[in-house]
């Protein structure tokens, strides 16, 4: 694959530019729009974000909406997710959104017409405030706030399709702030300095992860648990599992956005059986795609803990205040 990375560069530079002549067409939407997005294809922490970022937007007053993509769903629609919706349908990322933000959550392909669908559905006294789920590659839709998030692994890595990175990294330079993990920050803040522009630096914000287990699952956990998920960087997910006392008996990791099937539940129970499993832990994301068929099926192992993955700024206050600033000159621009 790597022979083909310089193609897909150039590519990349075409489509950039293309937009940068107005030659693609760029669509505003009437509230503001903060994007939360990262330069990988995935496992940067996006969705943890996205819900963080909603919660404490709706408590400081702001009307929010989710506007998000979807990815591997079914069905070709731009409609609002309900908690109750079918994930391999509408997406996993979706309804876990949906279930969890509080928030109304739309998706499409064009999160333009997703937004313009929830301004129209949605009307609000308060300031709408979108946030866009994985959108710092969606040049179509106008992003007035740019949160990039960015991982030692990000600044390892390499274009697709040899590597996982959808962008350069030089582009992180672009967002109006960078996310960073704490036990990360101190050796990225020197490289997100670095990528600067002359005269414009990226805010830093500094995140905190953690893991809670069995909320949404089972009150029991199993002491031999078996661990499956389908994630961009599974690896992610085990190693935060053991940092917090869980050693799995095995794992099996699926492709990025897996969509279950009867096949894989009958894969998991064998194996758990070989291994001497007494319960299954997997991934939030990977919870909703379960159906009650094979969460059943799953249940004559053990019980199925559900692993939630949070975040939480480091400095809150003051990191909450930088973006209600940014949004703030934005409403009165507008109005």
């Amino acid at each position: 694959m790597l022979p083909l990375v310089p193609l897909y560069g150039a590519a990349l530079a075409i489509k950039n530019r293309l937009f940068q002549w107005g030659w693609l067409q760029q669509n505003r939407l009437a509230s503001p729009v903060i994007s939360v997005g990262s330069v990988s294809a995935g496992g940067a922490g996006k969705t943890p974000m996205v819900l963080m970022l909603a919660k404490a937007l709706r408590h400081r007053g702001y009307a929010v909406r989710i506007l998000t993509r979807g990815y591997k769903r079914s069905a070709v629609v731009t409609t609002r997710v309900e908690p109750f919706d079918d994930a391999a349908r509408l997406g996993d990322e979706p309804v876990l959104l949906a279930q969890r933000s509080g928030v109304p959550v739309y998706e499409g392909a064009d999160r333009y017409l997703a937004g313009v669908m929830a301004e129209q559905n949605e009307p609000s006294e308060k300031l709408v405030v979108h946030l866009l789920d994985d959108g710092f590659q969606h040049r179509r839709l106008v992003r007035d706030v740019d949160i990039v998030l960015l991982t030692q692994e990000d600044v390892d890595d390499i274009l697709l399709p040899a590597g996982n990175l959808r962008e350069p990294l030089s582009t992180v330079a672009k967002a109006d702030i960078v996310v960073l993990r704490e036990e990360e920050a101190a050796s990225l803040r020197s490289v997100v300095a670095g990528l600067s522009r002359p005269g414009r630096a990226s805010a830093i914000w500094v995140i905190r992860r953690s893991l809670s287990l069995g909320e949404g699952g089972d009150v029991a956990l199993p002491m031999r648990p078996f661990a499956f998920c389908g994630i961009a960087r599974p690896e992610g997910f085990t190693t935060m599992l053991a940092a917090n006392g869980y050693q799995p008996m095995d794992t099996i990791a699926f492709p990025d956005h897996h969509a279950y099937e009867e096949g894989d539940i009958r894969r998991l129970l064998v194996r758990a059986r070989q291994v001497e499993a007494n319960g299954f832990v997997t991934t939030e994301k990977d919870a909703v795609k379960l159906t009650p068929i094979m969460r059943d099926h799953l249940k004559t192992i053990g019980p199925i803990v559900v692993a939630r993955l949070s975040v939480e700024l480091l400095d809150e206050q003051e990191s909450l205040a930088q973006l209600i600033m940014m949004v703030g000159r934005l409403d009165r621009r507008r109005h």
